[in-house]
């Protein structure tokens, strides 16, 4: 596992106000920061204003050494196992950086695990595969130049598990690609927690990614920490629950009490809201049998199950279902306007 403990940043700038004198600033970038990755996780790491990603990334990746705290890896100290570490971390940008686009595939692979200390047999073996694996094997020998945005994307792929990496570091990792590509490192990301046990920090523009992968969600805003918690349980805590609304015929408000007595026994909170008169789900017209009853719920969308054997015994018939959802994105940008605490 990797862990953060009260990890502090603070950068000091100086601006000139003349000839011989000059103004120190400081800037705290990171704040009493504690984060942890398990190997075999998929955590996220999600900012607003100044959030301090970049820089926690730098800290975890030994390019910055924390003002304050610690950081441990595997019950090592990484401030005195720095050189160990590195053999254990790599990272993997998005876009079309951290490449050589005048090397081929294959010469950009044999650089960089030179960096890391591999032989030359070993550097070989392991790029013959890692091309494979991310399906560049054609073009191993072409320069990176001529390689699109997906192909570069890939070989970042490949190059992050040049030295086998027990953690990986993912920032924007399917930034710019075309959605078919942006589906297959998905997939590849998944494959590397789950099935080759790595531990990954991921850094995303792209929330409902984060949702898809991400155990853990961390969400920071000005260098601290918001949130900790699973996507799901970000978006409800923060966006609120979810809200099911049946269009039926058939409705009397004696029901009223029956109903909510039927939701108070299900395994899921729920409430039951006031129902108002609307169109007919599925022609759209008015209609003075149509009735629109509205539930809220940790999981609305699982009611419709739940509620037909109940409709079905008091008469009543389901013209349309529709479920208003939150999610991840709804939260963030409540907590980026500041309308949440």
């Amino acid at each position: 596992m990797i862990q953060m403990n009260e990890v502090t940043k603070i950068y000091e700038t100086k601006n000139r106000l003349g000839l011989f004198h000059a103004e120190t600033r400081t800037v705290t970038a990171v704040q009493s920061l504690t984060l942890s990755i398990a190997k075999g996780e998929i955590v996220g790491l999600l900012g607003l204003n100044g959030a301090g990603k970049t820089t926690t990334i730098r800290m975890l990746s030994t390019l910055l050494d924390p003002t304050s705290g610690s950081i441990e890896i595997d019950g090592m100290p990484m401030a005195d196992n720095r050189r160990t570490v590195q053999q254990k971390v790599n990272m993997i940008a998005g876009g079309e950086r951290m490449l050589y686009w005048r090397l081929t595939g294959r010469e950009n692979l044999q650089y960089f695990g030179r960096l890391y200390g591999l032989n030359a047999a070993k550097i070989r073996s392991l790029s013959d595969l890692l091309l494979a694996e991310v399906g560049l094997t054609e073009a191993a020998d072409q320069p990176v130049e001529q390689y699109s945005k997906g192909m570069k994307q890939r070989l970042q792929i490949a190059r992050g598990l040049i030295n086998d990496p027990e953690y990986l570091f993912l920032d924007e990792p399917t930034l710019g690609l075309d959605a078919p590509i942006a589906r297959q490192l998905r997939g590849t990301v998944r494959s590397l927690a789950k099935e080759h046990g790595k531990g990954i920090l991921l850094t995303s523009h792209y929330l409902q990614e984060v949702e898809e992968l991400c155990d853990r969600v961390y969400v920071l805003n000005r260098g601290r920490l918001l949130l900790c918690d699973k996507p799901d349980a970000i978006v409800t805590k923060v966006a609120g629950l979810q809200t099911a609304h049946l269009q039926v015929s058939g409705w009397d408000e004696a029901l009223r009490p029956l109903l909510q007595e039927h939701l108070g026994k299900l395994g899921h909170p729920a409430e039951l809201t006031s129902g108002v008169k609307g169109s007919d789900g599925n022609s759209g017209s008015q209609s003075e049998d149509s009735y629109r009853i509205s539930v809220r719920s940790t999981s609305a969308d699982l009611l419709i199950t739940e509620l037909l054997p109940w409709t079905t015994q008091y008469g009543l018939r389901i013209n349309g279902f529709t479920c208003d959802k939150p999610n991840l994105e709804d939260a963030i940008i409540l907590l980026s306007e500041g309308r949440v605490s």
